[in-house]
């Protein structure tokens, strides 16, 4: 009786998890979840880090500009594999002129060289803030990378996506904000 019992334990064992890497092989990594977060529809946090130049980047001074903070490591695999998305949403952006969304890159626990090597072999202009001081991984309560924030003009934190993200979601989802104001 007991070698049935067994025998029908693992069979539902496996069924289970043949179940999940089903789920897992169908779910849609380009498009990131988006997760609730006490600072929704809250003013940014008034945070700071430090720019590759060695200046002073402050989250407060955007105003005025929609922002976009992604969250990376340079041996993130995920971070590696939307890379080639934020280069599209930037380029994207910056042909929009001042109606464009700003793209900072917040790195966590990385390198400099590496990081600056990342973005040397694999593209990317924009402002690249070294969070040395872990204030905005803090402020924002970031646990693990990639992770993006979405900021309005007026400093107002609009959204929240943990996992990969796309060009085509970024910019259809700040279209969506925008005609909401």
């Amino acid at each position: 009786m007991r070698a049935g019992a067994a025998r029908l334990g693992a069979s539902l064992a496996a069924v289970l998890a043949v179940g999940l890497l089903i789920v897992l092989v169908r779910a849609d990594p380009d498009a990131g979840s988006t997760a609730q977060t006490t600072l929704l529809d809250q003013p940014a946090p008034a945070v700071t880090g430090t720019l590759e130049d060695g200046s002073t980047f402050e989250l407060s001074r955007r105003r005025g500009s929609w922002v976009v903070l992604n969250f990376f490591t340079s041996t993130c695999v995920p971070c590696q594999r939307e890379h080639p998305e934020l280069v599209a949403f930037d380029q994207e952006q910056a042909g929009l002129g001042s109606l464009g969304a700003e793209l900072h890159t917040i790195v966590q626990h990385d390198d400099r060289e590496a990081v600056e090597r990342f973005f040397a072999e694999n593209g990317g202009d924009w402002p690249v803030v070294f969070d040395d001081e872990f204030s905005f991984q803090n402020a924002f309560g970031v646990a693990q990378v990639p992770e993006t924030w979405i900021i309005d003009p007026t400093g107002t934190v609009r959204g929240r996506v943990i996992g990969e993200v796309t060009a085509e979601f970024l910019s259809t989802t700040i279209q969506r904000l925008r005609e909401a104001l």
